[in-house]
């Protein structure tokens, strides 16, 4: 009696363990093999990286999932990536190379936007980018200087927000960024190190289901070069369609039982209760 005992606690403990959150729906280690995703104009997978425009004048570029990707309570989402810009070019008076990179969340189709100080973002609606922008097209185009982070709306490459960054984005090294979208605020981190910051970088109140218009998306990276330009690369991405911020510390749990849990423990008490009055 006492190990069926011991078998029904063990059974209760399982069922009273917290499931696992979110689910991942990208990931690429590295884009040896670039299947599932649509390469756009200028775009291309190359030496195991996702090359979102080449290191050539007048360039635009985009690479988007294949599919509309369900989003999270309130479209959230959590990803993270890998990114590197080099072979640089042209000169804005803070160092060569243009103009940038975007994390894009958009319904419209798998496209890419205008090449330039357009990023490859300009002129996709209904849509959300996070730029890391590393060309100064002025006050005018809401840019603050030539290496910056910002959040775009709808197409428009004149940030809603922006921070500007004390390290060129482009110095040929690698960058890790996390962004995450909890179903009101959209963070972004930033690091040089692949350890995720506690504090994030740039964070922005938005409405992501009313920009959308919807609760599904497809999510990419655009980019874009002028007379200006640089390879910029995505070498690691992974995407989770629900808020669970990757790299982020664990929180501790606290078990809950579940219904099933619950009911079999009553029953259990039950049972017991039952055999102490027969041998009364």
């Amino acid at each position: 009696m006492r190990r069926a005992v011991l078998s029904t606690l063990i059974a209760l403990a399982v069922l009273a363990a917290p499931a696992a959150n979110g689910a991942i729906v990208i990931n690429f280690p590295d884009f040896s093999n670039c299947a599932t995703l649509q390469l756009n104009a200028n775009a291309a997978c190359t030496a195991n990286v996702l090359r979102v425009t080449p290191a050539l004048g007048g360039q635009s570029g985009s690479a988007f999932s294949q599919t509309l990707i369900p989003l999270g309570a309130g479209n959230s989402f959590s990803t993270y990536f890998a990114f590197r810009i080099t072979d640089n070019s042209g000169n804005d008076g803070d160092g060569p190379g243009a103009d940038g990179i975007t994390f894009t969340v958009q319904p419209n189709a798998s496209t890419a936007g205008g090449a330039g100080g357009g990023i490859g973002y300009l002129g996709i609606p209904n849509s959300v980018a996070v730029e890391f922008d590393t060309w100064d097209n002025g006050i005018g185009a809401g840019d603050p200087n030539g290496n910056h982070v910002g959040v775009d709306l709808n197409g428009s490459v004149a940030s809603v927000v922006t921070v500007p960054i004390a390290t060129r984005l482009n110095d040929g090294n690698v960058w890790y960024a996390w962004i995450d979208y909890n179903g009101s605020v959209l963070e972004l981190r930033l690091s040089q190190v692949n350890t995720r910051p506690v504090a994030p970088t740039l964070s922005h109140a938005v409405n992501l289901a009313t920009v959308l218009g919807t609760t599904q998306a497809f999510v990419g990276f655009t980019s874009g070069t002028g007379a200006a330009w640089a390879n910029h690369d995505v070498l690691t991405w992974t995407f989770d369609n629900s808020f669970a911020p990757i790299g982020a510390a664990p929180a501790a749990a606290i078990p809950t039982l579940s219904h099933v849990a619950l009911a079999a423990l009553a029953l259990l008490l039950v049972a017991f209760g039952a055999r102490g009055l027969r041998r009364r």
